[in-house]
């Protein structure tokens, strides 16, 4: 499969098969993740593999409530990837509070989308989740205080068809040498 035709099979996944996902993908996904490229090369990301059914049946009822009907979906996926936010490296850190921005968010969510496109090649569907109740789930992974998870990614083969994407047009988002 080409690169293009990778990116545009890739979608948000909520609905899995009952099936094991094998570890050796799981690792590969993290591969990709890893290799991704972070500001200073800080790599702020750590990955918690959740596959514990009891565990991920937890993690997974941290990500939604009564009041919001969000993210029921994750329960039904035999894997959760939580990515924690580890902090930059020195350089990172002193860029960050120079150019007011948090660089250790752009490279997780790089680092995320590297997961899902290897997880995409390799036949598995994914869901990227921010919505989650944080302390909660620090305490259900035993997170450091100081750390933060920033992104929950629901990995399995997936029961749902594959959806034409809709986009808005190249005219409306790009433009040339000014807004």
């Amino acid at each position: 499969m080409t690169f293009q035709e990778l990116v545009n099979k890739r979608q948000s996944n909520r609905a899995y098969l009952k099936k094991h996902v094998e570890k050796e993908k799981i690792i590969q996904c993290v591969e990709a993740a890893h290799v991704a490229p972070s500001a200073c090369n800080s790599q702020p990301w750590k990955f918690i593999v959740v596959d514990n059914p009891e565990l991920k049946s937890k993690v997974a009822q941290a990500t939604s409530n009564r009041l919001l009907p969000l993210n029921h979906f994750t329960n039904q996926a035999p894997v959760l990837i939580v990515i924690i936010n580890e902090g930059s490296n020195f350089t990172a850190t002193l860029g960050n509070k120079i150019k007011n921005r948090n660089f250790s968010l752009i490279d997780i969510g790089i680092a995320a989308e590297h997961f899902c496109l290897q997880a995409e090649e390799l036949g598995l569907g994914t869901c990227m989740v921010g919505w989650f109740k944080e302390k909660e789930l620090k305490v259900l992974l035993n997170i450091p205080e100081n750390k933060r998870p920033e992104l929950i990614i629901t990995i399995g083969y997936p029961d749902d068809e594959h959806r034409k994407k809709k986009r808005k047009s190249l005219e409306k988002i790009m433009t040339y040498n000014k807004y």
